[in-house]
């Protein structure tokens, strides 16, 4: 790079030399408070991600409203702020209802225009629906983001022409997380009793992936079950090893013991509904429902009696006893001659009835098989030799009643039992790396300590130096040069008529005369330099 004559001259001057000191100090200050600034800069924490483009928008615009310095990270999908403000611009932002989640939920009724249709108000309360929805699915802890679409039906006056609605979810979960069938089932009850007259099956759940969650419309396995009796059938048998490790365990140590296993488990139903009838056992048993009698008398005899003036007397007292004893039909046939009697009699016995209701639920099991492999058992010898020796037959068969007793064994549904003794393969266990005292956990917060220490240390080294080598010479240079002499006249100046040059002349005026000045007297000039260079010696 060149530099100009007139720079380099100027440069050379007493004022010239102040003035780039001076430049020089203020370059300086100016690194200085830079390096001041740099270690003072605040510790920016994540304020919010992963949140939709409508969020982010807001959230900024009330963090400039709230004067909170803020940037962003990882490509824009975080908003930072400072550590000591994170807390506090969290609350305030959530009293405005941010971030919203990408969701309109019933707030969007709040901005309804005059004079809007029936359809309108019908599309807006059905979008606020959804997004109410949304955001209530998406306060389970497996799931990321939710959409729901409901179809609704206009109401009909004819009963012919209802219809159900119909919703469909839409899940985002999080990575490496899942939906079991019982938080599948709660998400649609949920939505379908938030809708009216909207049934279970009608509600459609779907993950990212595309595969269908619920229950309506998935197709059986290949045995037959669905996934909650394969479920069932799963837990029963986790429950069965459970139970027979944790009492096999204290016998042969922690890790010498396994077992498997299997249960047949009937899903049938059935119902069965008997009705018998049953002689009497014994005629006193016989108990009678109910008894008919019917008696009739018929008289065809000759009239009888006194002639006479007596047939009109009253008859006289009666001196048979009121209480006599009833006569049968055969004495009255036979005191009254002529006489037709007729006697029927019906009687009803009742009859044993048994009617019988059998219902069996599904879920019965069948037949358990159990398998269990134990290890050999560990001995030392006298000179402390550690050697694996099989178990006796008395403790192979204590182990085998335990676990009968710990399974529930029933010889009669069919049940079996192996119990096997056999020494482990030995695996050899992979030596991980032992992670350096700078990633361990319990040093990890005095790393961050020292960082900061560190940070705040090279910082002041940086400005020590800075004011040590450069600006205090500098200051130095330019308080000397403020308490300089005025320079004396030269007599070779004086002789050649340059003495006496005019300050307010300029710089070209004078380079003129000198150069003319030397194309007219060359020794003159040499004499001038020789004597410059033999004053700066």
């Amino acid at each position: 790079m060149v530099v100009p004559a007139n720079v380099m001259d100027f440069t050379r001057t007493a004022g010239g030399r102040k003035i780039m000191m001076m430049l020089g100090v203020a370059a300086v200050v100016a690194v200085m408070v830079a390096v001041w600034m740099w270690g003072q800069q605040p510790d920016y924490r994540v304020l919010f991600s992963n949140f939709s483009d409508r969020d982010g928008g807001a959230i900024v615009a009330e963090l400039e409203k709230m004067n909170i310095p803020y940037k962003y990270a990882e490509g824009g999908g975080a908003v930072l702020v400072p550590a000591d403000r994170v807390h506090d611009a969290r609350l305030k932002l959530a009293s405005q209802g941010l971030p919203k989640g990408g969701n309109v939920g019933f707030e969007l009724m709040e901005n309804q225009k005059l004079g809007s249709s029936q359809f309108v108000e019908r599309i807006n309360f059905q979008r606020a629906m959804e997004g109410e929805l949304a955001r209530s699915i998406e306060s389970v802890s497996a799931v990321q983001a939710a959409r729901v679409h409901l179809a609704m039906p206009k109401d009909s006056v004819f009963v012919s022409e209802q219809k159900a609605p119909t919703a469909s979810v839409l899940l985002n979960l999080h990575p490496g997380r899942a939906l079991d069938q019982q938080q599948v089932s709660a998400i649609v009850h949920l939505v379908a009793s938030s809708v009216p007259e909207l049934p279970i099956k009608n509600v459609t759940v779907v993950d990212q992936n595309g595969n269908l969650l619920s229950e309506t419309g998935k197709p059986a396995s290949i045995n037959g079950m669905d996934p909650s009796q394969i479920k069932y059938v799963q837990e029963l048998q986790q429950n069965v090893v459970k139970r027979i490790e944790s009492i096999i365990t204290p016998i042969v140590g922690p890790n010498n013991v396994r077992a498997e296993a299997t249960a047949d488990v009937d899903f049938s139903r059935s119902e069965q509904a008997v009705e018998s009838y049953k002689p009497n056992q014994t005629p006193d048993a016989m108990v009678i429902r109910s008894q008919q009698t019917s008696e009739s008398l018929n008289g065809t005899g000759n009239p009888g009696g006194v002639p006479g003036a007596l047939t009109n007397q009253p008859p006289a007292p009666a001196t048979a006893p009121i209480n006599a004893p009833a006569q049968n039909a055969a004495a009255l046939a036979a005191a009254a001659p002529g006489t037709n009697t007729r006697k029927d009699a019906t009687v009803n016995f009742e009859v044993d009835k048994t009617i019988q209701y059998v219902q069996q639920g599904s879920g019965g099991l069948k037949r358990l098989s159990v398998a269990v492999v134990v290890n050999y058992k560990q001995t030392t010898d006298k000179d402390g030799k550690v050697a694996m020796k099989p178990l006796t037959e008395a403790e192979k068969a204590q182990i085998t009643n335990l676990i009968k007793e710990a399974m529930g064994f029933n010889a009669e549904r069919g049940d079996s039992v192996n119990v096997v003794n056999t020494p482990f393969a030995r695996t050899e266990q992979e030596t991980l790396p032992d992670l350096p005292f700078w990633k361990q956990p319990e040093y990890v917060e005095y790393i961050d300590i020292a960082k900061t220490a560190g940070k705040y240390l090279l910082m002041a080294l940086a400005l020590l130096i800075l004011y040590l080598r450069v600006l205090k010479p500098l200051l130095k240079k330019l308080s000397e040069a403020s308490k300089l002499p005025p320079p004396s006249h030269s007599p070779q100046l004086e002789h050649v008529g340059m003495a006496s040059l005019p300050g307010q002349r300029n710089y070209e005026e004078n380079l003129t005369r000198a150069q003319k000045m030397a194309s007219e007297d060359p020794r003159v000039v040499a004499n001038i330099v020789k004597t410059w260079v033999a004053s700066n010696e």
